[in-house]
């Protein structure tokens, strides 16, 4: 589920009530345990970090040339395409009702800062070429992927009025088993790109087979893309593909036990405020009550800066159901560095419990977070995050940095 990159570009390869055991609700804990911090010596800003990659990374400072912004109401126009070789024959509203539903998810995971106003038009429009025509495949390149996306909006725009809308979704009926996965689209600046309606359109997203089996969060990732994130599953075969994040981000495990938003991509996207956000950039020690990322209010994480474009986050999780498979809940550490391409570990998770065996049902990583007691050491980067206390809605920590 790639952003696709031009190739000019440097190279590299929902539903509230159904959600509610998995995000809770978006205000804070309870007063009693209400975040607090004992106010740091540096700015939040001394510790965002700068883009470097010139694509999705985990830079703050988002160009907006390329991406959309993450706040407000998107506009988006959801058409519906078959194929010579594979006609429809199921109803739109089929197709539709496995996506609609990210709307209610990113809402959550966004604290309500960012809602997608879908409009669903609900005919079949037949492509011009059969799907198998259109090279699905992981080599999908951004010109063929451009390909089809003017395909589809030439075949509806005699019904549809593109100029209303900041994105397209795509959504191919459920027999073009070629179209097999699902790519985001960002128009690379100085193209001619997609235009309709007297309209560019810049992104879009092209849902593809895998959306029956991910499901609404797979709207939450593809959207992120063209807010500016990074993919946090890596893209290299051969290697545990979710060895970097596991299942703590929806832009890593769509469906891991724990798939929000890290609380560092929350910041970077404008969701949390600086004023939520404890940051080390100099030596010194802080101790920090943090409050779930999954809340919307409090304290969200404490940031630890160890370099131009790297840094150490640490963050409470709580939100999750019991059937959702996921070990543990604690205090979660993770590095990121944002001069790290997409799909190359911008983010990587500290598992507390590298050498235990995962309980039957979780994967590995499942059972990172810090409980009280234990600590986090990066002695080369002169670091150190110490748990001191867990609480129902989140957990106290001390940093340190030498």
């Amino acid at each position: 589920m790639k952003a696709l990159h031009p190739a000019r570009r440097r190279p590299a390869p929902l539903l509230a009530a159904a959600l509610a055991g998995l995000l809770l609700p978006l205000t804070g804990a309870p007063h009693a345990e209400a975040s607090h911090v004992r106010k740091p010596a540096d700015h939040a800003t001394d510790c965002a970090l700068p883009g470097t990659t010139g694509w999705t990374d985990e830079g703050h400072g988002t160009d907006h040339s390329v991406f959309q912004r993450s706040s407000g109401t998107r506009k988006v126009g959801m058409i519906f395409v078959d194929f010579p070789d594979a006609p429809a024959t199921e109803s739109p509203a089929d197709d539709a009702a496995r996506i609609t539903p990210g709307a209610d998810w990113l809402w959550q995971a966004s604290h309500g800062k960012v809602w997608l106003a879908i409009s669903q038009h609900r005919r079949w429009v037949r492509m011009p070429h059969n799907s198998t025509d259109y090279g699905f495949a992981r080599g999908l390149s951004h010109e063929a992927h451009e390909a089809y996306i003017k395909d589809a909006i030439t075949a509806a725009d005699p019904d549809v009025d593109f100029s209303a809308y900041d994105m397209v979704y795509i959504v191919p009926t459920k027999n073009a088993s070629a179209i097999s996965f699902t790519p985001t689209y960002i128009y690379e600046p100085g193209t001619t790109g997609v235009v309709a309606d007297g309209k560019r359109l810049k992104w879009a997203v092209t849902f593809g087979q895998d959306m029956w089996h991910w499901g609404p969060k797979l709207v939450g990732h593809e959207t992120a893309h063209t807010f500016g994130l990074p993919d946090l599953y890596a893209f290299d075969p051969g290697n545990d593909t979710h060895r970097f994040v596991g299942g703590w981000d929806v832009m890593g495990l769509i469906s891991g036990a724990g798939p929000q938003y890290v609380g560092w991509e929350s910041w970077k996207l404008g969701w949390t405020a600086d004023r939520q956000v404890a940051c080390r950039a100099s030596a010194g020690s802080d101790t920090v009550r943090l409050t779930a990322v999954e809340y919307g209010g409090g304290t969200k994480m404490a940031v630890l800066r160890t370099g131009p474009t790297s840094a150490y986050v640490v963050e409470s999780r709580r939100a999750v159901r019991a059937d959702t498979g996921l070990c543990a809940t604690g205090a979660l550490v993770y590095k990121v560095d944002s001069s790290v391409e997409t799909g190359k570990g911008p983010v990587q998770v500290m598992d507390a419990k590298p050498d235990a065996t995962p309980a039957q049902g979780c994967r590995p990583l499942d059972d990172a977070p810090y409980g009280a007691g234990e600590s986090f050491t990066d002695a080369a980067a002169g670091v150190r995050i110490d748990v001191l206390k867990a609480g129902t809605y989140g957990d106290t920590v001390r940093l340190t940095k030498s």
